[in-house]
């Protein structure tokens, strides 16, 4: 039996390169010395996709000065400590539960593409996408205490 030598499909017309078993474009079968199959071609459905979604922790927070209402950034390390405000020099202690301290926005790395993120306090426990490379996050207030093994 010859193969195909290439040429116009006699069912669609379309130009096919020498050796095929079947058309490209439309499948029909090329050779007719050969049998059509008898095993169907399923039809494609694409899976959706699965995202990545990564941990982020605040690394630390944005504080109003008690005394002159400046925003002060703060690293995490410093809550529960006496701090000064760096433009009134107002001592305070930094707490979370404080309503006169407490912060609106946090501040974290995102895990995908490592630029800083503000993000609001009401978003923690929440999934949400970096505004930079829009990788999946989830928001989470701190890290699992590690297992002793």
């Amino acid at each position: 039996m010859p193969a195909w030598p290439g040429g116009p499909c006699p069912n669609c017309n379309e130009v096919m390169p020498p050796n095929l078993v079947h058309c490209q474009t439309c499948r029909e079968l090329l050779n007719v010395d050969l049998e059509h199959d008898t095993v169907e071609i399923p039809s494609f459905h694409p899976l959706k996709e699965i995202s990545v979604c990564c941990d982020a922790f605040p690394t630390g927070y944005y504080f109003l000065c008690p005394q002159c209402s400046k925003e002060l950034r703060v690293h995490k390390k410093y809550l529960g400590k006496q701090v000064s405000c760096k433009f009134c020099e107002t001592p305070f202690h930094l707490r979370i539960d404080s309503s006169k301290t407490s912060p609106q926005f946090f501040y974290t790395n995102c895990p995908h593409c490592s630029e800083e993120l503000r993000v609001a306090n009401k978003y923690l426990s929440t999934t949400a996408s970096c505004k930079f490379c829009q990788g999946h996050l989830q928001l989470l207030e701190k890290p699992a205490d590690p297992v002793d093994s």
